[in-house]
């Protein structure tokens, strides 16, 4: 018995040794990650560090001096531009090399070889999209420039430089739990995270939805619920600029174009509320003189923060702002001199084509009146623990066919990519857009500016401007395809070349106004222009609800300061609540309401439209509109076919204009419904949902505990993100903040002899989860508080605010 113990005993043991050193799935192994000297202890980071520390790095040419304030935001000072990248490098790759590491993975399809199969799907469509071949080409963009190609050296340099001298035990916590290793930067990665931008901002695609909703509901229908410019607007670009220029001649339409939109036809969708605000206002409208510039981006909110926040100083520069995890230069920022900031123009950058094969072999392909060779790519991707899986992707002029037959495409996810259609984007072409940045950091004026934007090419960006010689300037800037109008709507013929695009909108001819009489810019990813403007951007972009209240302020804004544009980032009034709500509570019929009902009728009709987070009427109207649009377009849900649904923007329009439309007849039902019969049976339907979920109107009602807002790890790891907390803002004010969606960086410039800077991102510097500067930002941007920017003038400037000092030297 003695010796049947002793053996169970050490059965036992040799099983707990072997399940601590053994990976199970996603999990590590339990002994490497506990190990008290190389696990997740070592993660663990005080916040003090040494007043003074020094490093001596490998290629450095000389000494650079890196100061860190409060909030252990570098502000460097390099004796040369080659150093002044390479420390950019190696300092967030100090701070963010796991982000770093786990987006250029995803976008180049790579993330089977940490985590397995799970992620083959996903590799395979970036494959199949075309990430790698883009990269590939915008990295000879940056090649060609002997400049560039320094910038972009130097900072690789720099990252490698960082994971030369890592030690396991200091590893990041994500690849611990991952089980892998950093491997080596290369220049590629920079050109990845624009990809991975373009894929975000100009990556989406309704033309297949749109393709369909034609084969359903015909040209007429089509015409009248898609329009190509939108009932309620307040464009970009004021209403009447005289476009100074002789415009290039307009493509013709195709004749299949033209057969599409006068007769019905026989034979990653776009996601809605991405976008951003900026603004500037003319010195006469600001109580210094001068002008003042706000920008706050926004993209999905992350730990970490998809920005990393620096000061950059060399003999040739001194700029401020936010750079992006990986890629050189300031992104959105400003130096002595100027300052600018960017939102999303969503131009119709990305197009599809149906293709003609000359047979299954698929080495051919009909285009112009002729067979022609298609490209083959062959795709190896490596999986953890399983043979590599080889992906063979079909090339022709357009570019890759996505998916050539139904057997590649994921039963889950993608339904807007269309099978056996190529594929023409503009993040495949060659382009150099780290120029601008590099430009822009240097820029000392109004031609400085202009000529950066010449450099950019995708996804193109509404360029806000503003300077210390009282100008102010946007522009809708970026490679924009010369079309005829409405061409990508929908799915083109890919055998005419005149469904190609037709060559590019000249960089000067692109729509921009200076010094408008207004006496400011601004931008909320709204129209481009009024109608007058001769080139085809696209024919959607975000509704006109923020673009609108933000014109509406700055028309009347007198005096303004700092804090007035601080305050107007946080403005949570509703346009779509000004323009439908009369109308909507005038077709209640109340004598139909029950108690409760009519009780909660009250509440939303005494509301002040604005998203708080206290309020009890947001959640009330916000349930009722989405409820009513619904009933709206029960013609367009269907499980068998894709289908867009019309925009709220042309909802409003049926709405307050079109009480008896058939489309608000219900299907399925015998009576035919009107406007005021949908409007009454969303609000009941809405309401008594509320009431069932969350009982009598209350602190539950709140907007900010019924909205849901978070921000979670980059890899939803839990317990590394927010988790649920409590705010106001949604998608359709001007502070977008929603689910996991909003401002990614708030910022205010004031311009003057001493331009002050002010801005915040949620979260902070370090990726670290043990870090103590891993989100100690958080709270001031979500009560919309702003960090007063500490802008050095030189390395040895005096201020309280610096905590420690690093000292970079090559020896």
């Amino acid at each position: 018995m003695k010796l049947f113990k002793a053996l169970l005993s050490i059965a036992v043991t040799l099983v707990l040794i072997w399940a601590l050193q053994t990976k199970f799935g996603d999990i590590p192994p339990i002994s490497e990650f506990l190990n008290p000297v190389s696990g997740f202890w070592q993660n663990a980071e005080s916040k003090n560090f040494k007043p003074e520390e020094y490093l001596h790095l490998e290629g450095l040419q000389g000494k650079v001096t890196i100061r860190f304030d409060e909030h252990r935001i570098p502000h460097i000072f390099a004796e040369n531009d080659h150093d002044l990248y390479y420390a950019q490098g190696y300092l967030t790759a100090r701070d963010r090399l796991w982000e770093m590491d786990i987006q250029t993975r995803s976008a180049a399809g790579r993330l089977s070889e940490i985590v397995g199969p799970k992620a083959l799907d996903l590799d395979r469509y970036h494959r199949r999209m075309g990430m790698t071949y883009g990269a590939e080409n915008t990295l000879k963009g940056f090649m060609k420039d002997p400049m560039m190609k320094m910038v972009i050296e130097a900072y690789t340099e720099g990252v490698n430089s960082y994971i030369h001298h890592l030690k396991k035990r200091d590893y990041p916590i994500e690849f611990k739990l991952l089980g892998y290793a950093p491997e080596e930067w290369k220049p590629i990665n920079c050109a990845y995270l624009l990809k991975l931008m373009s894929e975000t901002l100009a990556g989406g695609s309704s033309q297949f939805a749109m393709t369909n909703d034609l084969k359903r509901f015909g040209a007429k229908d089509v015409n009248d619920l898609f329009p190509d410019y939108p009932f309620h607007e307040d464009p970009i670009i004021p209403v009447g600029t005289k476009w100074d220029f002789k415009p290039l001649p307009i493509p013709k339409p195709s004749k299949d174009f033209i057969a599409l939109m006068t007769d019905t036809i026989k034979p990653r969708e776009r996601v809605p509320g991405i976008g951003s605000n900026n603004w500037a206002i003319a010195g006469n409208k600001s109580a210094s003189g001068y002008p003042i510039l706000a920008n706050d981006p926004h993209l999905n909110l992350t730990f970490p923060s998809i920005w990393y926040q620096l000061q950059m100083t060399s003999p040739t520069v001194n700029v401020y702002g936010v750079s992006l995890p990986g890629a050189p230069c300031i992104v959105i920022g400003y130096n002595q001199k100027i300052s600018w900031g960017v939102t999303n123009v969503d131009a119709d950058v990305l197009d599809w084509y149906q293709v003609k094969f000359k047979d299954n072999s698929k080495n051919e392909y009909w285009y112009n009146n002729k067979w022609n060779k298609t490209g083959k790519r062959i795709e190896v991707i490596n999986v953890l623990g399983q043979k590599p899986v080889y992906d063979t992707v079909i090339y022709t002029h357009h570019g890759p066919v996505v998916y050539d037959n139904v057997s590649q495409k994921p039963k889950e996810g993608h339904e807007n990519i269309p099978v056996g259609d190529a594929l023409r984007w503009i993040a495949h072409d060659e382009s150099d857009e780290f120029m601008t940045f590099y430009l822009l950091n240097r820029g000392k004026n109004y031609d400085d500016y202009r000529k950066a934007l010449t450099y950019f090419t995708a996804p193109a960006q509404n360029f806000i401007f503003a300077s210390n010689d009282k100008d102010i300037a946007i522009t809708p800037n970026g490679k924009i395809p010369l079309k005829f109008r409405d061409q990508g709507k929908f799915i083109m013929d890919g055998s005419d070349p005149a469904n190609d695009w037709q060559g590019w909108i000249p960089y000067d001819q692109n729509p921009t106004v200076k010094n408008p009489p207004r006496g400011f810019v601004s931008s909320a990813n709204q129209s481009s222009t009024d109608q007058t403007y001769p080139y085809y951007i696209n024919w959607r972009f975000e509704l006109y609800d923020r673009g609108k209240r933000i014109n509406d302020k700055l028309k009347v804004m007198q005096n303004a300061t700092i804090d007035s544009m601080r305050l107007m980032q946080m403005d949570n009034y509703s346009m779509r609540a000004q323009d439908v709500l009369p109308a909507m509570l005038r077709y209640i019929d109340t004598s139909k309401l029950h108690a409760d009902q009519l009780k909660v009728f009250q509440i939303v009709k005494k509301w002040d439209k604005h998203f708080a987070a206290n309020s009890v009427g947001a959640s009330i109207f916000n349930a009722w509109w989405l409820k009513f649009n619904d009933l709206v377009w029960d013609e367009f849900r269907d499980d068998k076919m894709l289908l867009n649904v019309p925009s709220f923007d042309r909802t409003e329009k049926l709405l307050l204009t079109e009480p008896n439309s058939k489309w608000f007849d219900l299907k399925g039902t015998p009576t035919k419904e009107t406007c005021a019969d949908i409007v009454n049976q969303a609000f009941t339907s809405s309401v008594d949902n509320l009431l069932k979920n969350l009982g009598q109107p209350g602190e539950k009602w709140e907007w900010g505990n019924v909205k849901e807002t978070h921000i979670n790890h980059l890899a939803n790891l839990p317990g590394f993100g927010t988790g649920q907390f409590y705010t106001g803002g949604t998608g359709a004010v001007i502070n977008a903040l929603r689910g996991g969606n909003g401002p990614s960086w708030r910022m205010v410039v004031q311009m003057g002899p001493q331009v002050k800077g002010y801005g915040v991102f949620p979260g902070g510097e370090s990726g670290n989860p043990g870090s103590y500067y891993y989100e100690d930002m958080f709270a001031t941007w979500r009560d919309g508080k702003l960090n007063e920017l500490l802008f050095l003038q030189s390395p040895d400037e005096k201020s309280n605010r610096i905590r420690s000092t690093l000292t970079l030297s090559s020896k």
